[in-house]
């Protein structure tokens, strides 16, 4: 009989979900009682209280769920092999037990993946990708301290990001939504949404603007939004001139220069420009409209043949414009 962690966990949720469906059976079967002769202000003070008992019951049980989800997460990001054991252990329970496949199609499964699941850097990448997912349910915690989330995501992303090289390869497990992964299908917990929260930490657009970015947004912080933002363009670069596949029969000749992917060239010459001079409006709007100012002017001449120099004078003009004073209408 198996006895893992993980089937634990599996009829744990069942359970869970067995006794919430009991729960609101015997709340319809009392309406039904009621209902033909109309509620007493007694019959909607105990259905106010059944109702309560049920979201009660049903809030601790999501609490407990998330906590051993929480346990076994921390356990599989103590190393990269207990991650990817982690990872094999998921991958069974969800596409092949809970499926009713049999042992042998799971065994066939690891033989036909043994290339790609001998690489050391899946095992990397599902370690980090545990590490986003634990944040991501810290995140969808009401009681979520968000400064401090903005923080740890910063140093999650920056970890990834000092892994590039080991990481090349594995794009498309870290750009996975967190929650649709099998570490999240096998608790049960794959229903949180990323409204307010990116749920892969590396589609930097998301990850900037949505968690890092808005503490920083402020005059007293501005010095700290400019380190975050350089950080961001940093690793924009990264993903392009790294994580960029090499088509089959080219050869690198030539320069250090002349060895640059056209993503790359693509990203230097159009797309980090762009994200400079969002840059530094965004610090123009939040405390440091001396120092933006100057950067943009000597932003503008760099890249005065770039397709969006109209543009950005255009909107220079506009933040250089003095502020409307408001006057008082003179009523002769």
């Amino acid at each position: 009989m198996d006895s893992s962690p993980l089937a634990d966990a599996s009829d744990y949720v069942m359970t869970q979900l067995m006794h919430i469906s009991i729960y609101l059976l015997c709340l319809a079967v009392t309406v039904s009682e009621v209902q033909a002769g109309g509620l007493s202000d007694a019959d909607r003070e105990s259905l106010l209280g059944q109702l309560e008992k049920i979201r009660e019951s049903t809030d601790s049980k999501v609490d407990a769920r998330f906590r051993l989800a929480i346990v076994a997460y921390r356990n599989a990001t103590a190393s990269d092999e207990a991650a990817f054991e982690f990872y094999l252990n998921c991958t069974e329970k969800v596409n092949f037990e809970q499926q009713r496949k049999k042992p042998a199609e799971f065994r066939d499964w690891k033989h036909k993946e043994a290339d790609k699941l001998s690489a050391p850097s899946l095992r990397l990448a599902l370690r980090h990708q545990l590490r986003w997912l634990l944040l991501t349910i810290e995140a969808a915690s009401e009681r979520a301290d968000r400064p401090k989330l903005a923080a740890e995501a910063q140093e999650a992303v920056d970890a990834i990001f000092r892994d590039v090289d080991p990481l090349k390869g594995q794009e498309a497990v870290l750009g996975k939504p967190v929650t649709s992964t099998v570490f999240a299908s096998v608790y049960g917990i794959d229903s949180i949404k990323g409204d307010q929260w990116a749920l892969s930490p590396i589609h930097l657009d998301q990850v900037y603007e949505t968690i890092i970015f808005p503490p920083l947004r402020t005059s007293s912080r501005v010095g700290e939004l400019r380190t975050a933002w350089i950080k961001r363009i940093q690793q924009e670069a990264a993903k392009a001139e790294k994580w960029v596949p090499e088509a089959r029969g080219t050869k690198k000749i030539g320069m250090a220069s002349a060895l640059q992917a056209p993503e790359y060239e693509k990203f230097l010459t159009e797309n980090q420009p762009k994200l400079q001079w969002d840059m530094e409006v965004d610090l123009f709007h939040h405390g440091d409209e001396v120092g933006a100012s100057v950067r943009m002017l000597a932003h503008l001449e760099k890249y005065i043949n770039h397709d969006s120099a109209r543009q950005w004078g255009d909107e220079f003009k506009e933040l250089l414009k003095p502020a409307a004073k408001t006057t008082a209408n003179t009523v002769n």
